[in-house]
């Protein structure tokens, strides 16, 4: 996957041997693996476009489901913390009762387990597909912050399984951080994400309403955290465009790392079309089948469709390290590679960082 690629490729009909020819074509030859891939990819870019032009550029959303307004908050600074987190727990409750009785019991239980008393939530709303932040470790005394950025089919719903990688990272963290330093992890889920099989997917639309939440969430969390607390973006999947797309208006927010997970492009051909002063990074797992997934932008009809250069790729210049030979989704499983690899960037430890 490389640079951008013009929509009107053909792939041109297979040559056919002359009767009676003495010697093969090298059509007849075996395809090479490159060859192989290099025809998936371009089968793969003409699926996606034409979904994206056949299909509304809207991903399917889950009915409307009642639950309370956002809890009214006093500026978040550390000694409102705890009210903070009180708060949105109750919230949360009252949440998981008014789905019970709207017949929705997958989200009342995901509701309910929200609103357990050591829970801390930064943020919660049971409106709709939902959005939550929640916070492991002791923020206000931390000075090493992960702020982790999910991607598609993360929803209220799947809190369970985002919550998991920050749980492990959270772990790995306070396993291996030095004495006398602090450590917290933030699971973001501040914007409503796209499905994995839908149109949505295949644009920054999702991303560029998402960028200035993300924006604006830093900004109060560094009212909160201590003035020299140093900030890492760590961004999965579709997150790493939501990342990308919030990347140039970061300056002033104590952001030091932006790390770029199973990543299908940015939006930026380059990380230093990022326009950020952060140290860019990048990863992919062996078994990940974005590997697959075209890195290209095209234009159709007004609607971009991709995300460009592969971010692992070296045209795209970011720091490239080890993620072991996980999939997808493992990035964050307890003792990989990768999580390994995480910690030590997000305790700035670069320089122990086992590269690709």
């Amino acid at each position: 996957m490389g640079r951008e690629t013009g929509a009107g490729a053909t792939v041109s009909a297979p040559r056919v041997r002359t009767p009676g020819a003495g010697r093969p074509s090298e059509n007849d030859a075996p395809r090479s693996p490159r060859r192989r891939r290099h025809r998936r990819r371009r089968t793969a870019l003409a699926v996606l476009v034409a979904a994206a032009v056949v299909l509304p550029l809207t991903g399917a959303t889950r009915p409307d489901i009642p639950a309370p307004p956002p809890a009214s908050l006093a500026p978040l600074t550390p000694s409102t913390l705890d009210a903070a987190y009180a708060a949105n727990r109750a919230d949360a409750a009252e949440a998981s009762r008014m789905a019970a009785a709207h017949g929705d019991s997958t989200r009342a239980a995901a509701d309910h387990a929200m609103a357990g008393p050591s829970r801390r939530l930064l943020a919660f709303d049971g409106r709709g597909e939902g959005r939550a932040t929640e916070v492991f470790g002791d923020l206000a005394h931390a000075s090493r912050v992960a702020v982790l950025v999910p991607g598609s089919d993360t929803s209220l719903d799947t809190w369970a399984r985002f919550r998991a990688t920050a749980v492990a990272l959270r772990q790995r963290l306070h396993r291996e951080a030095p004495q006398g330093v602090g450590t917290a992890v933030v699971a973001w889920l501040g914007y409503t994400t796209p499905a994995t099989v839908s149109t949505t997917v295949l644009t920054t639309a999702r991303a560029d309403r998402a960028a200035p939440r993300l924006r604006d969430f830093l900004a109060e969390l560094h009212t909160v955290t201590r003035p020299d607390a140093s900030v890492s973006l760590l961004c999965h999947s579709y997150g790493t465009v939501v990342c990308g797309r919030s990347s140039a208006r970061l300056s002033g927010l104590g952001v030091s790392d932006i790390v770029l997970l199973g990543s299908p492009g940015t939006g930026a051909d380059t990380a230093a079309d990022l326009h950020t002063g952060a140290r860019v990074w990048a990863a992919r797992g062996g078994d990940d089948w974005i590997a697959e997934v075209p890195h290209v932008r095209t234009d159709f009809f007004g609607t971009t469709v991709g995300f460009g250069t592969d971010p692992v790729s070296p045209a795209f210049g970011a720091r490239v390290f080890a993620a072991g030979g996980g999939g997808h989704s493992d990035y964050f499983r307890p003792d990989s590679v990768s999580l390994a690899n995480l910690a030590r960037i997000v305790l700035g430890e670069t320089g122990e960082v086992s590269h690709a």
